[in-house]
């Protein structure tokens, strides 16, 4: 996982500082959503996987 988390600022660290700025300007509402739907997609991967 740390790999690909450390994949967008290795190759393109412009584009990962503006997208961490948009993130932290996220009302709470959108962040959860944002992180629910993280959760999620990352659950029907690891059911796919298996």
């Amino acid at each position: 996982m740390l790999v690909l988390e450390g994949l967008l600022p290795f190759v393109a660290p412009k584009v990962w500082r503006e997208t961490f700025r948009r993130i932290t300007e996220m009302a709470d509402g959108q962040l959860r959503f944002f992180g629910l739907t993280s959760m999620l997609i990352g659950l029907g991967l690891l059911f796919l996987v298996k």
